[in-house]
């Protein structure tokens, strides 16, 4: 059976474990590129962030994202691609998503990679919300990441 392409968990995941299942036995495999991203102790304009906490909508979310690896596997010539997100309440330094993907040459993974977090950045049916000494806040969609999406030739306005 097939390692699934996408998961969405509570646990944390082991990068070294992810990469190595990602390029198993495909010898073709010339190049794996990965993106971890980890919760940050600072938020839009705001230091002091003691914990970010995630929400989703099972099933929902998994064919979102399922639906992004499809369109990363149309547009780039990859070989294999795993997404990880963590959801549930996250400390500073946690990590929070991986990207990997692999491909016969860097290029492609690199595109692939990149295209898949701007995608997942916007697109994803996360909410987030940031809890500080001031206390708890919904964390808003950001303009930036909507204008990364849209040099890929999409556009989504979530933030406004």
């Amino acid at each position: 059976m097939a390692a699934p392409r996408v998961s969405i968990q509570r646990e944390d995941f082991d990068l070294g474990a992810e990469v190595a299942a990602l390029r198993a036995a495909d010898a073709g495999v010339g190049a794996v590129v990965s993106f971890v991203g980890t919760v940050r102790d600072r938020g839009e304009a705001r230091a002091g962030i003691s914990a970010l906490e995630l929400e989703h909508y099972p099933g929902m979310t998994e064919k979102a994202i399922e639906a992004m690896v499809d369109a990363a596997f149309a547009r780039f010539p990859i070989r294999a691609a795993r997404v990880v997100h963590r959801v549930g309440v996250l400390a500073p330094l946690d990590q929070i998503v991986l990207v990997a993907v692999s491909s016969a040459h860097r290029g492609a993974a690199f595109q692939a990679c990149e295209f898949l977090m701007d995608y997942l950045k916007t697109q994803a049916p996360f909410w987030k919300k940031e809890t500080t000494p001031e206390g708890a806040r919904w964390v808003d969609a950001r303009v930036d990441d909507d204008a990364a999406l849209a040099r890929w030739g999409i556009h989504a306005p979530n933030a406004g």
